[in-house]
């Protein structure tokens, strides 16, 4: 998963892409909250950042389940800023 995942970039994206991600970040999750209960986890931090990237695509999904963003509306955008 890259890091600096932002909902703008998010919105861009197909929801197969979105689905992708989703799975791909909680297992993930997954993986951190097993090294955590075991001692071996590293980075803390990682654990936040992830459970927010989760939440960033569930919160984009809910927006085009509810209307209030399209992709295409988000592929105009896109374009009049650059």
């Amino acid at each position: 998963m890259a890091k600096g995942l932002t909902a703008d970039d998010l919105r861009t994206e197909p929801e197969d892409v979105l689905v992708t991600k989703l799975k791909e970040a909680k297992e993930e999750l997954f993986n951190l909250r097993f090294q955590a209960a075991t001692g071996q986890l590293e980075s803390h931090g990682r654990l936040r950042t992830v459970k927010r990237e989760i939440a960033r695509i569930y919160t984009v999904m809910r927006e085009r389940e509810l209307g209030i963003v399209t992709v295409d509306e988000d592929a105009a955008e896109g374009k009049d800023n650059g």
